[in-house]
């Protein structure tokens, strides 16, 4: 028999729920294996009666009810109905009470959604719908109660008991037990409920609010990384301060608690009060983490942290408008960490994403608007388009508002949602009543999937000094949506004489003092001209400055021009995109040579612009360190029809060494300039210096065949190391090169950080990003290494996503083994863990940009996970939109 396929939920079918619930009391008897948990529901009927009573549909799943009580009185089985969905009362009256007791099994709960344990700590994940997983309930982000929450578990295994708002009683029962009281007095969502239960060490701080408020912080971590919780208290501290400073948005809690865990689906949750983190994302010493960590650390601190008021106090009416909290917030963490580091080096590494994981999602078969139309499994949709490109959402209403403008729709949106659950509608109408703004326009891109495409053309008159750009805007087809209506796209640009500098520019029919040495042009229409008056003889155009739009551009420029623009332009962003651009365009030109077998030299110019670079003191060594890497392998498939990973791997390789040959003289002496002067420390400053020293190191690698010596340096190197950052840099290097000196770094490696559960992520991955041939095998190896565990998320993300989603050039090995590696580990995930499953599915779906070979076996991938029997709906969803 056919198993019946998951049925999508669409957001035309929204409706309001029929019944409230006030408020929610439970009581929790933790036990791994057999926890039971009473709910105390105060539910309203949320709609006229006159039509009679509506039946209450709660939702529930993995559950083992034990009693309903309807006002005291217990319910037989002919009074509710219970399936595999939930429990249904068919008609209750307009005010009641119900008590609902159930029994759940934590340790058995590997898909980490609900009450599950996590190396003897109970910890709960209930957003998006894990809440049903605990007790039967109304799981939906609309329903929004005050909580009481009563803890009880053994005193000695579990001596800390946690949950949302403020602990109001805590006492000692017999049998060892004891109890914790917890009231939250916001009301909030069940999906941000959490609970903690386990034997952890804390480190506490203070916290004043510019109210005078003193807020107590805690970070709860195992034993014995007390000391390594340091840095992320003191993001929180300053995220607390920034928030304040710019959106005028305080804490409201005395409490203020975070716990990190080892397996954890997420980065982190932003439960009220209490948020819950992979530990990735709290644990850091210079000893284990990169300047990368450090950074990851400061913002998805701030992240959950800016929720309280972005997703907390103000959340979402249904699953389809996630975008609002998580879009939203994504750009006040960018905000922060731009103010915390440098802006200019922020923006570059958030495109970098957002091209490397988003672009590739709006132009494969999973593409979807930031405000989804349906979806099959909501877990899915935690995707680089709703958080990322729904950052850019925002970040150009601010581009099109001013960042007061912006501050004034913040201060509004707050004022009129605060305690709502609302839309994405609701945030827009909030910026443009603020600023007395039509964005019916602009809200086509909550509505419409895909990256517009615009093209550029620039002319001078000479006789007429004037300047007009011509733009044309078009947005490729995506599933479900053939035809797309012009969007509203602010595009930042300028224009640079022969010097360098930016001219004053003005729009025809605009007065003098409209001038100004860059613009945001509204591009509203599928071509429009923009006509500047008064305008000097240009040397260059310089478009989309700051990424002020997530748009590709096609613009063309030669050689020369490109090579001003990354000397000249005063836009940091644009320096750095004209030298990316440049790159692509050598590689594009190289790859297709290597596949017709005649390749030709490099053009000069981009070399010699990447030494001035290097030759510019001026620079910020971070900014120089973006600005003289290369594009990565999978940004450079995105812009072939038919992707070739080997030709595109030995083009970047041969245009590494053709720099590497060039400009060893200057790469030597950054190497040398930029040698840290004394202990590690995590400042963005620091971490610059040591940027452009490993990106300057990595070129000298390049030519490991001429330098017989590369492989000794970069084991000298990988031993001198005093830090996590220069000790994985080297290892990352060592990883591509086949010799004795490989290993021998990977042994020590793991010899020295055996029992660190987080360092060894980091030795899984970069063997699972090895250019080598025999790195499959490698991996396959690893999935039987003590250090692996398929139950363990974090494992999961770094042995097998690196190799999937990290390494192209041997997961698309013509043989098709990278892809039955890929269809083996998903269907033994899934059963597991389906969220983590799905996540990691996604490479598989991009089998239209490939030779009809490599599709063939993706595609015949894909049909085995479908034809697996009881498929969950996570992975069911993925792999049937990616072969659809």
């Amino acid at each position: 028999m056919t198993e019946p396929q998951p049925t999508a939920i669409h957001r035309q079918d929204y409706t309001p729920p029929d019944y409230r619930i006030e408020t929610v009391d439970l009581e929790f008897d933790l036990e791994p294996s057999s926890t039971r948990v009473k709910a105390r529901l105060a539910i309203t009927a949320a709609h006229d009666r006159s039509g009679g009573a509506r039946p209450l549909v709660l939702h529930g799943d993995a559950l083992e009810l034990v009693s309903v009580a309807l006002d005291g009185r217990v319910l037989g089985a002919g009074d509710y109905r219970l399936d595999d969905k939930g429990l249904t009362i068919a008609a209750p009256p307009p005010a009641f009470t119900l008590d609902i007791e159930t029994r759940i099994d934590p340790a058995a709960n590997t898909q980490l959604s609900g009450l599950y344990v996590s190396s003897n700590v109970f910890c709960t994940q209930c957003e998006a719908e894990g809440f049903r997983r605990i007790t039967y309930f109304l799981d939906r982000p609309d329903v929004m109660a005050t909580y009481r929450t009563t803890i009880r578990a053994d005193r000695a295994a579990y001596p800390v008991l946690l949950s949302n708002g403020n602990l109001v009683e805590q006492r000692q029962v017999e049998g060892g037990r004891h109890v914790a009281v917890w009231h939250d007095p916001f009301p909030k969502p069940s999906y941000l409920f959490a609970l903690v239960a386990g034997d952890l060490a804390c480190n506490e701080d203070r916290f004043t609010t510019r109210s005078g408020r003193d807020v107590t912080l805690r970070i709860f971590v195992e034993h014995g990384k007390q000391a390594r919780t340091g840095y992320a208290m003191d993001c929180l501290k300053r995220a607390m301060r920034w928030d304040e400073e710019r959106f005028g948005l305080e804490y409201d809690l005395d409490l203020f608690n975070i716990v990190a865990v080892s397996d954890f689906n997420m980065g982190a949750m932003e439960n009220k009060s209490l948020n819950v983190f992979n530990d990735k994302y709290i644990l850091a010493d210079p000893e284990i983490a990169t300047d990368a960590d450090y950074a990851g650390i400061e913002t998805v601190v701030a992240h959950e942290y800016f929720h309280n008021w972005t997703g907390d106090r103000i959340t979402c009416r249904d699953w389809f408008q996630l975008s609002l909290k998580e879009g939203l917030t994504v750009f006040r963490d960018r905000e922060f960490s731009s103010d915390m580091r440098s802006r200019p080096v922020k923006r570059i590494q958030d495109v970098r994403s957002l091209r490397a994981r988003q672009f590739p999602e709006d132009a494969g078969p999973l593409a979807h608007p930031v405000r989804p139309d349906s979806y099959i499994e909501i877990n899915n949709f935690y995707t680089a388009t709703i958080y990322d490109k729904g950052a850019e959402v925002i970040g150009m209403m601010q581009a099109i508002l001013g960042q007061d403008g912006f501050r004034k729709g913040m201060d509004l949106y707050v004022q009129r949602h605060d305690g709502q659950a609302v839309t994405c509608d609701d945030f827009a109408a909030a910026m443009a009543d603020a600023n007395g703004v039509d964005l019916g326009q602009f809200k086509r891109w909550y509505s419409q999937a895909g990256t517009p495409e615009l093209a550029i053309e620039g002319s001078y008159d000479t006789r007429a000094g004037a300047y007009e750009m011509t733009v044309t805007q078009r947005c490729p087809p995506t599933p479900g949506q053939p035809d797309k209506a012009p969007m509203h796209i602010p595009l930042a640009m300028g224009l640079l004489d022969a010097q360098g500098q930016d001219i004053r520019l003005r729009l025809d029919g605009e007065t003098a003092d409209a001038a100004a040495p860059g613009r945001v042009l509204a591009v509203t229409a599928p071509r429009q001209t923009f006509r500047f008056v008064n305008v000097p003889q240009p040397k260059a155009l310089s478009v989309n400055r700051g990424f002020s739009a997530p748009v590709n551009v096609t613009l063309a420029q030669g050689g020369a021009e490109r090579a001003f623009l990354m000397a000249h332009d005063s836009d940091a962003f644009a320096r750095w995109e004209a030298g990316q651009q440049f790159a692509t365009d050598l590689l594009l030109r190289r790859a297709g040579e290597i596949q017709r077998g005649a390749p030709t030299p490099f053009d000069p110019a981009f070399v010699e612009a990447v030494g001035q670079i290097l030759r510019d003191e001026s620079l910020e060594p971070a900014f120089a360190a973006e600005a003289i890497a290369l594009p990565g392998e999978d940004y450079i498939a995105e812009r072939m029809d038919i992707v070739d990973v080997e030709a595109i791997h030995s083009a970047r390789e041969a245009l590494r060494q053709a720099i590497a040959t060039s400009l060893r003289a200057d790469l030597e002496r950054i190497v040398a300039a930029n040698a840290s002067p004394g202990p590690y420390t995590p400042d963005a400053a620091a971490a610059g210096r040591r940027a452009l020293r490993n990106v300057a190191l990595g070129y000298l690698a390049a030519s490991a065949a001429e330098a017989p010596g590369t492989a000794d340096r970069l084991l000298a190197a990988y031993r001198a190391a005093d830090n996590m950052t220069d000790r994985m840099a080297a290892l990352r290097l060592l990883v591509d090169l086949d010799g004795p000196q490989r290993q021998a770094a990977l042994d020590d490696f793991h010899d020295r950080f055996r029992d660190d559960a987080l360092v060894i992520d980091k030795w899984l991955a970069l063997q699972a990003l090895s250019a080598l041939p025999d790195t499959l095998a490698r991996v396959t190896a690893l999935l039987g290494h003590p250090a692996f565990a398929l139950e363990k998320p974090n494992k999961v993300r770094a042995l097998i996503g690196s190799f999937t989603a990290g390494n192209p050039l041997r997961y698309h090995a013509a043989d098709g083994s990278g892809y039955a590696f890929h269809a083996d580990r998903t269907l033994a995930l899934d059963p597991i863990n389906p969220q983590v499953a799905a996540r990691l599915l996604a490479p598989l779906g991009r089998w239209q940009r490939f030779d009809a070979g490599r599709q063939a076996k993706m595609k015949a991938a894909l049909a085995r996970i479908l034809a697996a029997p009881k498929l969950s709906p996570d992975v069911y969803e993925i792999a049937s939109k990616s072969l659809a």
